[in-house]
């Protein structure tokens, strides 16, 4: 009798340990974003040492974002944007020169002293763009606002150091919409320029001609806080050779990544 009576303790003992082991026996695998990295065009920028960055070069930067926050081509998107370039500007750690908002991500022409600027000012823009994102896309949903991470991966940043890379990241960056078909859908048929982007600022479009530089925005539409280039390649270099840039053009993409190759015939 009293072996039985102490072998129930020793039972009980037993039965909680395996249950704990059951709790933690699973390391990994279905744990959300558990195992290794994905591969491929959507797999993000590696996690390796980024170079260093010297202050006469700009940089072009992707922002991609989860699945979860939607279309970003909204105009309630479009004034979270805004907000941030506006931290950005008030931070003072990176000018960000051009901004174009596509459906999935985001493309940002920027200027920074040195690469630890250039994380600095990034992380404060991103921080401040979730935020908004965020407390935006919550408005129009039902249930509990929304809160996470809005930008999953590292950002992806490629150093312009020739003119033809500045002139062909120009393009780029401002008539991408053209490239993802956006300029076909019913709301932007009739629009000569990207008015998710600050391609209204942008001074050097050929059609401009002898015209005053400014594009005429509807009263309500408020342009994203840019700066003027201050490097010379974005300001005056990628002019070399008589090259120039049309908000017709249409940019293609190198197959290995996201990196402005010049427009598409």
């Amino acid at each position: 009798m009293s072996e039985t009576r102490s072998a129930k303790p020793a039972r009980r003992a037993c039965d909680a340990a395996a249950e704990q082991l059951g709790l933690f026996k699973q390391r990994g695998g279905k744990r959300r974003g558990a195992g290794r990295p994905p591969k491929g065009a959507r797999s993000g920028s590696p996690h390796k040492v980024r170079p260093a960055l010297a202050s006469r070069y700009p940089v072009h930067v992707v922002l991609r974002v989860v699945s979860a926050v939607g279309n970003l081509r909204r105009r309630c998107v479009y004034r979270a944007a805004r907000e941030a370039t506006l931290t950005a500007a008030r931070l003072g750690k990176i000018r960000i020169v051009h901004l174009s908002i596509q459906r999935t991500h985001l493309h940002l022409l920027v200027e920074a002293h040195d690469k630890g600027a250039l994380a600095s000012g990034m992380q404060g823009f991103q921080i401040s763009a979730a935020k908004h994102i965020n407390a935006a896309i919550s408005k129009h949903r039902s249930g509990p606002r929304r809160r996470g991470a809005v930008f999953p991966d590292r950002y992806h940043a490629e150093i312009i150091t020739s003119p033809r890379q500045a002139r062909n990241a120009l393009s780029y960056v401002l008539s991408n919409w053209r490239k993802h078909g956006e300029d076909r859908s019913e709301v932007a048929r009739t629009w000569r320029i990207d008015w998710f982007s600050s391609a209204a600022t942008f001074p050097d479009w050929i059609e401009y001609g002898d015209e005053p530089w400014l594009w005429s925005w509807p009263a309500t539409y408020e342009p994203l806080w840019v700066y003027r280039a201050s490097t010379w390649l974005l300001r005056e270099g990628w002019k070399l050779r008589g090259t120039t840039i049309s908000c017709h053009d249409v940019p293609s993409m190198n197959r290995r990544a996201a990196k402005p190759v010049g427009r598409a015939q």
